[in-house]
């Protein structure tokens, strides 16, 4: 059994990790010759993250045959956190219940985790069809998602044809933001009927700086009242991590 994947840089071992370490304490990844996967839904069933990693968006990559290991996320983040901007990221299969993670760039590091056995079975993903879809910076989004914040727990977007409204509520006060197709951080809007939904803003925060810190941009497909697709591109060599959170049911 042969399995080897390498990065060059740390940047996606660490939006992977960190979005993973969002929602689950145990992780999954399927290794296959077409690349790396990985997907789940957290335990509250409000947000679901799906990760592909095709082969060549490593540097190095070898599969032989198919592989699972599962490993606890929080021992996992913690080596990985452990790498510097210009470090590389090796993973390797060990002897049986181990996994090899090198780090290096001159000065080297080889960390041996154990794996841990599956207790959740597959997650099928949600058949879903989207009205509008849009892109922004994503540093943007982090950026109205902390404005919202100071006065809601939760953020309603709303899409028109040439602009999505971003805006939230509550007790202290109200915020609106305003992205139109002219915004420079909107990168394209497509709206094939006009979409209103609410969701929680700690999910979204969360994954925006776990899976941001590879990704310049943000994608939303969305209906109204029905579950948000986020995608996050993991590099420019490919590779992306979708993630699903279901709406808030009662807007206010």
């Amino acid at each position: 059994m042969v399995f080897l994947a390498k990065t060059s840089t740390p940047n996606e071992w660490k939006a992977v990790s960190n979005t993973i370490s969002t929602l689950v304490e145990e992780a999954s990844f399927d290794a296959a010759a077409e690349g790396l996967s990985f997907r789940a839904m957290d335990p509250s069933h409000v947000a679901l993250v799906d990760l592909h990693w095709p082969n060549s968006a490593f540097e190095k990559y070898d599969c032989d045959k198919q592989y699972k290991f599962t490993v606890r996320v929080e021992d996992f983040a913690k080596l990985i956190k452990r790498a510097e901007a210009k470090d590389g990221i090796e993973l390797s299969s060990a002897e049986e219940g181990m996994l090899i993670i090198k780090i290096s760039n001159g000065y080297k590091r080889e960390y041996k985790i154990h794996l841990i056995e599956s207790t959740i079975g597959p997650t099928p993903l949600p058949k879903l069809s989207f009205n509008t879809r849009f892109m922004t910076s994503e540093a943007s989004f982090e950026k109205v998602l902390g404005d919202i914040s100071v006065v809601s727990d939760h953020v309603t977007i709303e899409a028109a044809k040439s602009k999505v409204v971003f805006s939230g509520k509550s007790d202290a006060g109200a915020a609106s933001i305003t992205l139109d197709k002219n915004s420079p951080d909107m990168m394209e809007i497509d709206v094939k009927e006009e979409s209103k939904a609410t969701y929680s803003i700690s999910y979204l925060l969360n994954i925006a700086k776990a899976a941001g810190s590879a990704s310049d941009t943000a994608l939303f497909e969305y209906s109204s009242k029905m579950p948000l697709k986020l995608e996050f591109k993991l590099s420019s060599a490919g590779g992306r991590i979708h993630f699903y959170l279901a709406p808030r049911i009662e807007e206010r």
